[in-house]
């Protein structure tokens, strides 16, 4: 991770709200896999929170008794994630992977590995935090997105994505890396979000596409990330 980025205040002029808006959307994504697997965490924690929105969003629908914590190295961030704690609702401008913590039971790498230089490294790191994991990841290594060009670079750019991944791609890495994947399903980003003339203008061809079959539909237009419960 070019962690200057996030500590020196650039990824905050060039996202001010640190996707905040996204949140409510990932949130009923993460809430969507703990129930299909019945899993009623006590504790939950998230790697690289941001605005802490999606915490607070899952705080809002889960047990009173389950806290929740948030990790991040961006002081912009957590200044804005103090306005949201409260006695089950925790923020930290640190580096977990330096902290000693008990595992937790949950924890959220959401649209974390892609950003990391040592991506690998950080998984293998991040492994013994947590029981249970469950990771976000955007597939960006399309046809559409490769044939495109721009919108790699763009990311790369605005939002500081060092890796693009497919979902084979994606759960290789997390095995190679130690885990063992329980599920997995595409959340659709590209659709659900769709934002801009393009994405707009894609949104029925990938859902057409995506109907008939999900994987080549991911792989060849884009628009699906990858949610994934592992241990």
């Amino acid at each position: 991770m070019k962690s200057n980025i996030y500590t020196g205040g650039e990824y905050s002029r060039n996202n001010p709200q640190f996707h905040t808006g996204d949140s409510p959307w990932k949130a009923r994504q993460i809430l969507t896999m703990l129930d299909r697997h019945t899993i009623r965490p006590t504790s939950v924690c998230e790697i690289g929170c941001g605005a802490g929105e999606i915490l607070r969003q899952m705080q809002l629908q889960m047990d009173e008794k389950t806290r929740f914590f948030g990790y991040d190295i961006s002081p912009q961030a957590i200044e804005i994630c103090r306005q949201k704690e409260n006695d089950r609702l925790s923020f930290f401008c640190e580096d977990l992977l330096l902290k000693k913590t008990d595992p937790f039971d949950v924890l959220l790498c959401i649209d974390v590995f892609e950003h990391i230089e040592d991506y690998m490294g950080f998984l293998r790191t991040l492994q013994p935090k947590a029981k249970l994991k469950i990771f976000h990841i955007p597939l960006e290594m399309n046809g559409v997105s490769v044939l495109r060009g721009s919108p790699i670079l763009q990311n790369r750019k605005s939002v500081g994505h060092l890796h693009y991944f497919m979902k084979e791609t994606a759960l290789a890495t997390l095995r190679d890396t130690g885990y063992t994947v329980l599920d997995y399903f595409y959340t659709r980003a590209g659709i659900d979000r769709a934002r801009g003339l393009w994405a707009t203008l894609a949104k029925a061809p990938r859902l057409l596409l995506a109907a008939i079959n999900r994987d080549f539909g991911a792989r060849a237009l884009g628009g699906f990330s990858l949610l994934v419960l592992a241990e």
